[in-house]
């Protein structure tokens, strides 16, 4: 699977695609929201960040106990009923009255059902495509989601003007119904990947088997700690320039479709294979910047020099798939989505903390500097996990509905 004919000609793949967007849309649209309002009501860049990514936080709740149910359950009732949470917890964050520890407190719950979401999404994704199928599959869901946040940014930043934040709230809402229909009626009913009642038990057990092998352990450390520190400058953008954010937000997201349109579909395999270091490196570097407060100009260049280096996450995911039995791929998947996640939670909150102690110029670079380090002192066992990768890799054909 080469092309992005031959990808959309696989019948399961459109609709997957299309409540992946949505989902994102709803994502984009409300995170703005959220954080904007939490802003203005409390002027804590802390708690803005932590409205923008809290749900990422909140992913190693799911991760801890839920994430066994990963393939465990019909991905098509999962992902519609994952949805409808989503809209029906974004719209009660909407209620006129509803305090701040009520925003968060919803925003914890969702969040722990997202680390599922991820899993059950990803892992589909892996059993719908041939082998090699599966990171150009991935680069054009990341492409989608880079597209939907240039709209879904510029379309909150007007509604946020227009309307107001909580009733921005409500069309992300919206999006996230929308997901729920494309899933219910455009996926099939496949069975479970795994044979066995999901619990925390097996949870526990599927993540100690995973992080045993020490080449997946430089893999999802790769994946979870220089991608976190980074999104921790871009959680940042709002109180760095509140009427701006929105614009920085969508240069990101060209940055990073454009490193997916890259390295996914052009960049042969043989050659991806030593670029995950290189592409961390790239990831980080360009927010040095921001320690001066340069001219927007330089600013949009360095945000979308920095962002095409998030293709990294293609090369990694390729290898840890390589690394992993097709049993545990969606746990495995969901295992790297809600650490990701979770560690961009965590790095929002510390960047936000080094903000209100200094300016969120210099917190964004010193953040930037860290991810740096990281990425040092991770690239030998990438290294050796290229090396297991490339004698692990079995062929598979898609599994059939």
């Amino acid at each position: 699977m080469r092309t992005y004919h031959d990808l959309f000609r696989t019948r399961e793949f459109t609709p997957l695609f299309l409540t992946h967007t949505c989902h994102v849309a709803g994502q984009t649209v409300s995170g703005l929201a959220l954080s904007t309002f939490v802003y203005a009501a409390t002027g804590s860049p802390l708690l803005s960040s932590l409205a923008m990514f809290g749900t990422s936080l909140a992913q190693m709740i799911g991760a801890t106990f839920l994430l066994s149910a990963a393939d465990r359950l019909p991905p098509r009732a999962a992902l519609t009923v994952l949805s409808l949470a989503f809209a029906l917890g974004t719209a009660a964050q909407a209620v006129e009255g509803l305090p701040i520890g009520g925003i968060f407190g919803l925003l914890l719950a969702v969040g722990a059902l997202a680390s599922l979401g991820g899993g059950v999404r990803y892992g589909l994704l892996n059993e719908i495509l041939s082998k090699d199928g599966y990171l150009l599959g991935r680069s054009v869901l990341n492409m989608a989601s880079g597209a939907t946040q240039i709209c879904g940014f510029a379309l909150g930043g007007v509604l946020v003007t227009v309307f107001s934040a909580r009733g921005t709230l409500l069309v992300g809402a919206g999006f996230y119904a929308a997901a729920a229909v494309c899933a219910r009626l455009g996926l099939s009913g496949r069975p479970p990947r795994a044979a066995g009642r999901p619990s925390a038990a097996e949870t526990w057990r599927n993540n100690a088997l995973l992080w045993s092998s020490g080449p997946r352990r430089s893999v999802y450390l790769a994946l979870w700690l220089p991608n976190g520190l980074v999104v921790g400058c871009e959680s940042l953008y709002v109180p760095y320039a509140p009427h701006l954010a929105g614009l920085l937000f969508a240069c990101g997201a060209v940055g990073m479709l454009a490193g997916d349109v890259l390295f996914g579909r052009f960049v042969p395999k043989a050659r991806r294979t030593g670029l995950a270091v290189p592409l961390l490196v790239l990831l980080a570097a360009p927010y040095a910047v921001f320690a001066v407060r340069p001219p927007l100009g330089v600013a949009v260049v360095a945000v979308v020099l920095a962002t095409v280096g998030f293709a990294a996450s293609l090369v990694l995911q390729e290898r840890l798939m390589a690394l992993t039995p097709d049993e545990l791929s969606g746990h495995a998947l969901g295992l790297h989505s809600s650490g990701m996640l979770t560690m961009q939670g965590v790095c929002a909150a510390l960047a936000g903390t080094l903000a209100e102690r200094t300016s969120p110029g210099t917190a964004m670079a010193l953040m930037a500097g860290l991810s740096l380090l990281v990425t040092c002192a991770l690239a030998p066992g990438l290294r050796r996990a290229a090396v297991s990768a490339a004698e692990a890799e079995p062929e598979r054909e898609p599994r059939p509905a």
